[in-house]
């Protein structure tokens, strides 16, 4: 027979389960600041299912690894999935470029080093070279730019990818600008 925990346990934890639902509530427009609160009774709160512990869900508010966008000082992109970087350019550079016209890339199976010319992209305003984020192998060439360059411009982090290679050394993408640094890097670029 499961032992049965006593009524006033379940009453704490139901206490607990309505501040938390309070607190997810009233911070909806500043999440971050219950953040501790939220965490600080996840840790306490250790509910109890048929004399079996629990353990609490941890909340994550980062995107997955797979999302996260790294960038270099070029203006491309990387994304990294399974070991398989998509590379592209930013919206910042495709802004600058304009329209897209022509997009020069390499053949699948081509090796790259880090930071070596891969390719071009051509606009009715400019032409610009691409560089490899990352050292590895050209895996796979976005088709549709040949018919469709201007899906650069339309979709530059979904559609408009240029190639996909394979990661010969991790840490080459964990030294790249996140997100964040890379604005801050467009930002003094264009006070410039």
């Amino acid at each position: 027979m499961l032992a049965q925990e006593p009524a006033a346990h379940f009453s704490l934890d139901s206490k607990k389960m309505a501040m938390c639902a309070v607190l997810l509530r009233s911070s909806s427009l500043n999440f971050t600041s219950a953040l501790p609160l939220l965490s600080r009774t996840a840790r306490t709160a250790r509910p109890l299912i048929l004399g079996k512990a629990c353990f609490p869900r941890a909340l994550c508010t980062t995107p997955r690894p797979s999302a996260v966008l790294r960038f270099t000082e070029k203006h491309e992109w990387i994304r990294v999935d399974g070991g398989v970087g998509t590379i592209g350019i930013s919206n910042f550079a495709q802004e600058a470029l304009g329209d897209v016209v022509y997009c020069g890339l390499p053949e699948v199976g081509a090796k790259l080093e880090q930071m070596e010319e891969f390719g071009a992209l051509e606009s009715v305003k400019a032409a610009s070279e691409l560089y490899a984020p990352v050292t590895g192998e050209v895996t796979e060439v976005n088709q549709e730019l040949g018919d469709k360059p201007s899906l650069v411009n339309k979709s530059c982090y979904k559609d408009g990818w240029l190639i996909k290679m394979t990661i010969s050394n991790p840490a080459e993408v964990d030294a790249l600008m996140d997100e964040r640094a890379y604005e801050k890097f467009v930002k003094s670029a264009e006070a410039e």
